[in-house]
């Protein structure tokens, strides 16, 4: 077998099945542009909830970019309770602010497989997450059939089935569904058919 040339990526790919939560900020853009300052105030004490709850959880942040966060989960349960709490707990902050300034993070959740790049995660997995997130309502959750089938019998939750979703660049349609309800914490957006 002849020798590799130096530098060469002969190093094995590491993968995991993880359940991934994707969150971004519905009409930061817009926030931004009318008052930074308030924005990003707000959006940091939103965003020290956030990670306080996915810590609480036994999760991890493992990106995150302007208004977007990515967490990572072992389990789809937790990831799932994990994302109901943060949405109970800003809608709450949120309720002080007017409605034109509040900061409501839309969340896709999926349960895929993932490549594994030091601390960082990509692929598929995290992939659809982030496409799931876009299907939200502000304030709302869209999971993936994985999650769902994960999930179904073992949380006090309400589902609204949204069908076999096709997103930008994901090869195959995803299962979407939107939890409408989370016992202890009322109804959530979700998107009307």
């Amino acid at each position: 077998m002849p020798d590799e040339p130096k530098g060469s990526s002969s190093q094995v790919v590491e993968r995991k099945l993880a359940t991934i939560v994707s969150a971004d900020v519905a009409g930061y853009s817009r926030l931004m542009g009318e008052d930074e300052e308030q924005t990003l105030k707000t959006f940091r004490g939103h965003k020290k909830i956030f990670e306080s709850l996915v810590e609480m959880h036994h999760g991890r942040i493992f990106n995150t970019a302007g208004d977007a966060i990515l967490a990572e989960f072992s389990s789809a349960v937790e990831a799932v309770r994990c994302a109901t709490d943060i949405q109970a707990a800003l809608r709450t902050r949120n309720d002080q602010l007017a409605p034109s300034r509040q900061v409501k993070f839309r969340m896709g959740i999926n349960l895929g497989d993932v490549l594994v790049q030091g601390q960082d995660l990509m692929g598929d997995g995290v992939n659809v997450a982030a496409r799931l997130q876009t299907a939200a309502e502000p304030g709302g959750i869209c999971i993936s059939g994985s999650v769902h089938d994960q999930i179904r019998n073992k949380l006090s939750l309400s589902f609204q089935w949204l069908g076999e979703k096709s997103f930008k660049n994901i090869q195959q349609p995803v299962r979407t569904f939107s939890i409408t309800e989370a016992e202890g914490h009322g109804a959530l957006p979700s998107p009307k058919l």
